[in-house]
């Protein structure tokens, strides 16, 4: 199961840079260290913003390229780095862990894990690592986690969370909380039960699991009907989040299951295209909020919860920010889970307002029949899986989405595209495709948003759709990509375009930034490679 370089182990070790071992408080605290990116986001609350600031607005336009490391895989590369005093880790797709030197791109030691033959819906993917002391942990396409000793790439533990023969695969980042290690199950596509579960990051032992489908005698397990909730879906496989103060932690769900036809599993399908916020040591559900009440059109709500404090109605308010595949954005509490405000963010016709719960109201006839019915926004949604930035410097709230989109819903069918070229609509290839884009196809944005009223407050157009995520920094700079193969520098506070460099491929994945040795540096994966960007030295 290891498959290192040439280079003999006692050589590679002796030629490597000192290993530092991350506590669970520079996870908590990632400030304290802000050359680092110790967790998928950067910080457990999903921010994705840096304090960094040697690069800023006045200079960004002079970034040049410092090194690329080229995967040898062809699958989507979806995964952000983490960097730990000078060494970054990534993975290869789907499951090869690599080190590198973060300042020269120099291979330290490879781990290969060959996974079980596993189906799984939209390609043999994983979006990260997480790490613990001298540990990474990765969860697998084949349904396991494993732990990996971050000096060496030996293999300390590996652990089954779910059987792939049961359809069940992992392509999330894991999740750290003091000694536990968070993972979710992918396959609702497929008809699992999804759930999450907490296993000691020592051991490997599972400590909990919660099952977002709830089974008979548990609240919810009324909406579903007959038994509907045994295979439902509501799968997690995207990344989580953590409120130390209340001591919760947070993901999205996946779609229920069959996507395209609820007419087996009548009611509001519990806990699926939901937010959970679940007690970090037991497992318990604290509250709940449903987003896409029996979605028939597969508008998982497994984006990226982004937690900030913002001033809401003349004080400080714990918020969670969430731009919702659904086409709507939203507002909570993220300690009650109180409904404060939603509001479209691009074209959306089949909802027409909130109730006073905040239950979407659905238009009459939005839903799929046998003759077709165009509803938007598209299957793929206005936000897939991309990661947002909220910058506290700046105020706020940043998005990369499509804009435009719409679907023919037919029942029992998969729908067609509408307003969206067929191409479009590939789940983040590699390469770069021809793009011919008419008016009235959709298009791909990065969008500021005012998070106390969700107002736009300016728009940068990129033309072709985008999967990739976005980054903010205290040097007023907001780094982002698409589809078209672009890796672009905006004004934090305007938009302007003030750098742009061309990558060869697809942008699937969110942007990071760190530092070594005083230098900062940018990083984007795009096709199957990993750029770095720094100024001139």
């Amino acid at each position: 199961m290891r498959n290192f370089t040439s280079l003999a182990l006692g050589v590679l070790l002796a030629c490597s840079p000192v290993f530092a071992q991350v506590s669970f408080e520079d996870i908590l605290n990632p400030d304290q260290s802000p050359g680092n990116w110790v967790s998928y986001s950067r910080s457990l609350s999903n921010q994705r913003f840096s304090p960094l600031d040697q690069i800023t607005s006045a200079n960004v336009d002079t970034l040049q390229l410092q090194w690329v490391w080229q995967a040898r895989s062809l699958e989507k590369f979806e995964a952000t780095p983490l960097v730990v005093d000078g060494v970054l880790y990534t993975v290869q797709a789907p499951n090869d862990v690599v080190a590198l030197d973060a300042a020269t791109g120099r291979i330290f030691w490879t781990y290969h894990h060959e996974p079980a033959p596993a189906r799984t819906c939209c390609g043999r993917v994983n979006r990260g690592l997480a790490i613990l002391g001298n540990t990474l942990f990765m969860g697998t396409v084949d349904g396991r986690l494993l732990a990996i000793d971050a000096r060496s790439g030996q293999l300390i533990w590996n652990t089954e969370v779910a059987d792939a023969d049961e359809l069940f695969s992992i392509t999330m980042p894991p999740m750290v909380v003091e000694d536990k290690v968070y993972i979710g199950t992918a396959g609702g596509d497929l008809g699992i039960r999804g759930y999450v579960a907490a296993f000691s990051a020592s051991s490997g032992e599972e400590l909990w699991r919660f099952h977002t489908i709830p089974g008979p005698g548990e609240p919810g397990n009324e909406t579903w009907s007959g038994d509907s909730w045994m295979t439902g879906g509501a799968a997690i496989w995207n990344a989580g989040a953590y409120d130390a103060d209340a001591n919760l932690v947070y993901w999205g769900t996946g779609n229920p299951a069959p996507d395209w036809d609820g007419r087996t599993r009548l009611g509001d399908n519990l806990y699926s295209d939901s937010v959970i916020a679940l007690d970090a040591d037991t497992g318990e559900l604290k509250w709940h909020y449903q987003f896409t009440p029996h979605d028939e059109m597969d508008y998982d709500s497994t984006q990226v919860p982004l937690l900030a404090d913002i001033p809401w109605e003349g004080e400080i308010r714990k918020v969670m920010l969430w731009a919702n595949r659904n086409g709507l954005m939203y507002v909570l509490d993220r300690v009650t889970g109180e409904f404060l405000k939603g509001k479209p963010f691009v074209e959306v016709n089949w909802m027409d307002g909130f109730d006073s719960n905040g239950r979407p109201q659905r238009v009459a006839g939005m839903v799929p029949t046998p003759e077709g019915t165009l509803i938007r926004p598209h299957v793929h949604g206005a936000i897939n899986w991309a990661p947002p930035s909220y910058s506290p410097q700046t105020g706020l709230f940043y998005v990369a989405h499509w804009e435009h989109s719409g679907i023919v819903a037919i029942e029992g069918q998969f729908p067609q595209p509408v307003g969206i070229n067929r191409r479009q609509t590939t789940m983040g290839d590699v390469a770069l495709e021809p793009f011919f884009n008419n008016d009235d196809e959709a298009f791909g944005v990065i969008r500021a948003y005012d998070p106390a009223t969700l107002d736009q407050v300016w728009e940068f157009n990129l033309g072709n759709i985008t999967w990739g995520g976005v980054l903010s920094t205290k040097g007023d700079v907001v780094f982002g990509g698409g589809k078209d193969g672009y890796f672009v520098a905006l004004d934090a506070g305007t938009g302007e375009l003030l750098w742009k460099a061309s990558v060869g491929g697809q942008v699937n994945a969110g942007p990071m930034t760190y530092s070594v040795n005083g230098r900062q540096f940018v990083a984007i994966a795009a096709g199957s490679a990993l750029f770095t960007f720094a100024l001139p030295e």
